[in-house]
Parts: structure tokens; C-alpha cells; sequence
């Protein structure tokens, strides 16, 4: 069998053979491997955490007894004998022979209906589910309660005081208006009159706006600061002014 396999004359037999071996490299050794293993020894100490290696061996007759490790309490005294027997309140004196109790006192007091227990009434309640989910039919909505007020439907008192408290002031100003326009010292602005105010005060915006735009960025001294402040409260100045003159069609300037 093994001739037929490998025949000792064949063709195969004149072809070198290579002999493949895989060189493995070095295996990789850490420098610090020696480092390593000092730091971890120095860490390990004997019986670091299992107390100390040698302890003191009890005495065959010191063995543990019975209550021996419960608390005992202080022998008695003669002092803390008579302590248990003072008082700190004197108990009144007791009654004469001779004295009488007072008799005949009476009280319209009734005590069966103090002393009667009121039954609780179940509050009613309604049933919105067939699983038996149940409510408060007071709060639930399904019964009349705020229609059945005295004032329903009507304005509250707090909103009817603001309301006259506002009409009263709307009055005490068109009377002081009315009063500093027939002194003189009032005078109605036209449309055209405000509407050339609010474009002069624009255009002041603007060139307020595109001179703080040209602001440095950087406030390192003391005169940079102050203008960067001017123009902001000014800018916020002519703001309020414009969203007046916008807001109110009437507007009433004096003449002094």
C-alpha cells in the first residue's frame, strides 16, 4: 500500500523539497517589568488587613459567661434611696371631717345630645364608568351650583372699583387739559406736525446708531466708556420718544 501512495520511482521525488518554518518574533518584554514588579511588592504587606500576626492567647479560665456582657447597672445607695422618696409637688391636704360637700348644684346641660354621636352621611356621588369609577357629585359639573349664587352673571365688585377708579382719572386729566388749554399753556399737535417730529427723531436715531456703530470694541479707558454710555441713553431716550409719538394720535406739547 504504501508503494502505490509513495512509489519509489516518480517524477515528484526529483522536485526539491522547501522546508516552510515560521520564525516567531521575540516576545515583547516590557522595560518597566522589572519597576512594576518592585511597586507591587512594596504595596503588600503581612497581615495588613487579617489583624495582628501574633495576639494573646485567653486563659482557659477566662472562658465567656452567662450576662457577663450585659450592662450593670450602679449598686444602690442610701442616697439614691431616699431620692426615689422625695416630691417635687406637695399632694393638698385632706379633707375635714367636718367639712360638708356643696350640694345642690344644677346645669342645663344636656348630655344626651352632647354625648349622641351625629351620623355620617355618605356625600353623594356619581358613577361615570361601568367599571364602578365614582366622584364627588359637588364638583363633578353634572349639578347646578355657581348658577344658583346671588351675584352670577354679574361684573365683581374688584373690577367695577378699577373701573371707576379709571374713569375717575381719565376725568381728573381731561379737566386739567381742559384747564391748561384755555390758560394757553397747551397746544394740540397736528398730523403733520407730529409726523415731522417722529421723522426728525428717527433721523436723530440714525445718526446716533451708525456713530455708536463705529465704536471700538474693546473699553479699555475711561473716556471710551463715558461716550459708549452717552450714546446708549440717548438711543434709549429717542426709543421711549418714538414709541409715544407712535402709540398716541393725540398729543398735547406746552407752549412755555
Amino acid at each position: 500500500m504504501s508503494q502505490v501512495v509513495h512509489p519509489p520511482e516518480s517524477g515528484y521525488s526529483l522536485v526539491p523539497r522547501v522546508d516552510f518554518r515560521t520564525e516567531k518574533p521575540p516576545r515583547y518584554i516590557s522595560k518597566h517589568r522589572p519597576a512594576v514588579l518592585l511597586e507591587h511588592k512594596a504595596t503588600k504587606d503581612a497581615m495588613r488587613t487579617m489583624g495582628p500576626a501574633k495576639v494573646e492567647v485567653p486563659l482557659p479560665d477566662k472562658f465567656l459567661k452567662k450576662h457577663s456582657k450585659e450592662p450593670k447597672l450602679p449598686e444602690k445607695t442610701q442616697d439614691s434611696k431616699e431620692a426615689r422618696k422625695s416630691f417635687t409637688v406637695r399632694k393638698p391636704a385632706v379633707p375635714a371631717r367636718t367639712d360638708n360637700p356643696i350640694m345642690g348644684l344644677q346645669t342645663k346641660r344636656d348630655f344626651i345630645k352632647t354625648t349622641t354621636a351625629v351620623t355620617m352621611k355618605p356625600k353623594p356621588t356619581s358613577v361615570d364608568s361601568r367599571n364602578g369609577h365614582k366622584q364627588l357629585l359637588e364638583n363633578s359639573g353634572l349639578v347646578p351650583k355657581y348658577i344658583k349664587k346671588k351675584d352670577y352673571g354679574e361684573v365683581p365688585e374688584y373690577l367695577q372699583q378699577r373701573n371707576e377708579e379709571e374713569q375717575r382719572a381719565q376725568e381728573a386729566y381731561d379737566r386739567c387739559v381742559k384747564e391748561q388749554r384755555e390758560q394757553g399753556a397747551m397746544k394740540h399737535l397736528s398730523d403733520e406736525e407730529r409726523q415731522a417730529v417722529l421723522e426728525g427723531l428717527k433721523k436723530n436715531w440714525d445718526e446716533l446708531h451708525h456713530e455708536y456703530l463705529g465704536l471700538s470694541l474693546v473699553t479699555d479707558t475711561l473716556s471710551k466708556k463715558a461716550r459708549k454710555e452717552r450714546l446708549e441713553a440717548a438711543l434709549k431716550q429717542l426709543e421711549t420718544d418714538i414709541n409715544r409719538l407712535e402709540r398716541f394720535q393725540t398729543v398735547f406739547i406746552p407752549t412755555i
